[in-house]
């Protein structure tokens, strides 16, 4: 073990401190340098799902078009506008979004400093194995940021920009709710796609068993099911697309806690095994 054992408790509280400045001012700085360039992130990024010429729109027509089908993706243009409706949305809109951009890509600055937090209390061996973490768990996170944004938002704002209860009613929507619309639905999948992180953990501190995780099964599917009914438009194909990646990660969580559990025994067991030859 390290010399961070031996360390105070205002000690850990001032270290932890100087690893979320670090992290914080990470965030700043690449929030600074999306603030500057404002016309890439909210023209060709943010407001990309709006485009009719989006990949994802393209992808879902030559589908459609290829069964023989007609769709709303080939349609030429959503029947939307996007607009801000108080003194100071704009500004707002472009403050918040520079921030989650900064806090996206600086994603696996902010791992690698909560990594040199922990590193030290663990043994060498664990150490070597957890340098991983920080490659893992950040290519899982921008995996759903992708999902979220070339999947769920598409389909979430063509269900929606589409929807209407009355052709005398015309959609205006205000650059907050489209903005949070996008942000809710990127990291919400950019979240989900760490479960295998999670339970990685969970699994290492007894919390979770690979047993306990197949026999709720169920349970999870129709968790799996909800969460994807809340995050896309209430429609079923929507939602099996959304789904059906996420219950992948789980299936695959279950593999990585009887992993875990199959190394903890073969550690204790080489640990029996040294007691009594030692003996």
């Amino acid at each position: 073990m390290s010399k961070k054992k031996e360390m105070s408790f205002l000690d850990h509280l001032e270290e932890l401190r100087w690893h979320l400045i670090r992290s914080v001012i990470a965030i700043v700085l690449v929030a600074i340098v999306a603030f500057i360039f404002k016309d890439f992130v909210f023209d060709k990024i943010l407001f990309g799902p709006k485009d009719k010429s989006f990949i994802t729109y393209r992808f879902f027509c030559e589908v459609a078009q290829f069964f023989g089908s007609t769709s709303n993706f080939c349609q030429g243009e959503l029947p939307f506008r996007i607009q801000s409706r108080t003194v100071a949305g704009q500004f707002s809109a472009h403050m918040w979004t520079s921030i989650l951009a900064g806090f996206i890509l600086a994603f696996p600055y902010v791992l690698y400093q909560f990594w040199r937090f922990v590193s030290p209390g663990l043994y060498e061996k664990e150490r070597s194995t957890a340098r991983g973490f920080i490659f893992v768990a950040s290519s899982l996170f921008f995996l759903g940021i992708v999902f979220g944004y070339y999947l769920v938002t598409p389909l979430s704002i063509n269900f929606l920009g589409n929807y209407s209860v009355s052709d005398q009613i015309h959609n205006d929507f205000d650059i907050s709710s489209y903005i949070g619309l996008l942000r809710a639905s990127v990291l919400a999948t950019g979240i989900m796609f760490e479960l295998p992180i999670i339970i990685y953990f969970l699994t290492k501190v007894g919390l979770v068993t690979p047993k306990l995780l197949a026999r709720n099964r169920k349970v999870a599917l129709v968790i799996v099911l909800s969460i994807s009914a809340i995050i896309t438009p209430p429609d079923i194909a929507s939602q099996i697309i959304v789904s059906t990646p996420i219950f992948l990660l789980y299936e695959v969580s279950i593999f990585i806690s009887k992993f875990v559990i199959k190394s903890q025994q073969k550690k204790e067991a080489k640990g029996k095994t040294q007691i009594e030859k030692t003996e």
